[in-house]
């Protein structure tokens, strides 16, 4: 059952986020976030870090999501505050941070004015982050916050945006707060294709492994070192890494892998099969005609993140599964 309250817009918000399990908001406030700022100052369970600039309030939501594992909550100030912002929230997208980023709008109604700092919100924000929404009916708060962090947290998971206008923020009404959701991804491949994999990998002469964040966020940094040392497999971090995706004390631990496609041919082509593990597929920074993809290695895909898998390269064995719950089924 839900819970029904006569609550203001602001102070379900808070509510809602801390039931989402958000332990730290961050921002940069404004006039339009000053029902939310009201409503902070009425409790204590939730603090507020402040920043002078938005990209570092993202970045420091980015910084401890990723630190902590948990899903971070962060406000900026209208249109030019999410677009300060704009470079920050690309990271958190590359890093695969879930966080649900809110900016205050101008009341509906006065938008239509063009009064200062306005501009639609949702069009900025959209092509960086997994949704992107703007309330309109009090009513609708929860089920819209409900939704950010659910999709927030689903891998892969990432960023999302709301707009909240002040009225909303400033409105009470009756409403049910619900209940969080999480969807357990723990997907295990099916035994067939553990069969396939295993037989590939023991018919390998000269194996490697490309290491990804999703080893970190599945808590399989040990398991996958432990297989790349069982099969004698050279392990890299993926040609953009940031983090440490691979245990650097491991005997099979090399380094990273360079961005540039000629670097990355050369150092992949002696590989018979390549095991991309949770990570990207040898993303590069400047155009080349060399395909750093050695033609003649097996490639095997590991992960979570279905765009990811086979987007540039086919693989010859593509397994939509958690690489912690696949580590388990490969060395049980």
């Amino acid at each position: 059952m839900g819970r029904i309250n006569k609550i203001q817009g602001g102070s379900a918000f808070l509510s809602l986020l801390k039931d989402e399990g958000v332990s730290h908001m961050f921002g940069n406030p404004g006039t339009t976030e000053l029902p939310v700022m009201d409503a902070l100052g009425k409790q204590s369970e939730l603090p507020y870090i402040l920043g002078l600039q938005e990209s570092v309030v993202i970045g420091m939501a980015d910084g401890f999501g990723r630190a902590t594992g948990q899903l971070t909550a962060c406000n900026v100030h209208v249109a030019p505050g999410l677009g300060n912002a704009m470079g920050a929230i690309y990271n958190a997208a590359f890093t695969n941070t879930p966080m649900i980023i809110t900016a205050g709008q101008q009341e509906q109604g006065h938008g239509l004015t063009e009064p200062v700092l306005y501009a639609p919100l949702v069009p900025i924000a959209a092509p960086l982050v997994k949704w992107a929404f703007e309330i309109t009916r009090l009513e609708d708060l929860p089920r819209i916050i409900r939704r950010a962090a659910k999709i927030a947290m689903t891998p892969p998971m990432g960023p999302v945006f709301l707009s909240l206008p002040g009225d909303i923020l400033s409105d009470q009404a009756g409403i049910d707060l619900g209940s969080k959701t999480r969807i357990d991804t723990r997907v295990r491949p099916s035994d067939e294709a553990i069969e396939k994999l295993t037989a590939r990998l023991i018919k390998a002469k000269n194996p490697a492994i490309i290491a990804g964040n999703e080893i970190v966020t599945s808590n399989a940094l040990a398991e996958v070192a432990q297989l790349a040392e069982t099969i004698g497999a050279a392990a890299y971090q993926q040609t953009i890494a940031f983090g440490a995706h691979f245990l650097s004390g491991s005997p099979s631990y090399v380094g990273g892998l360079s961005r540039g496609q000629n670097e990355i041919l050369k150092a992949l082509d002696p590989y018979d099969l390549l095991m991309f593990v949770g990570c990207t597929v040898l993303q590069t920074s400047v155009a080349s005609k060399v395909v750093p993809m050695p033609q003649n290695a097996t490639v095997v895909q590991v992960g979570l993140n279905d765009w990811e898998i086979g987007k540039n390269y086919p693989a010859d064995i593509a397994l939509h599964a958690d690489v912690g719950e696949t580590m388990k089924a490969l060395i049980p």
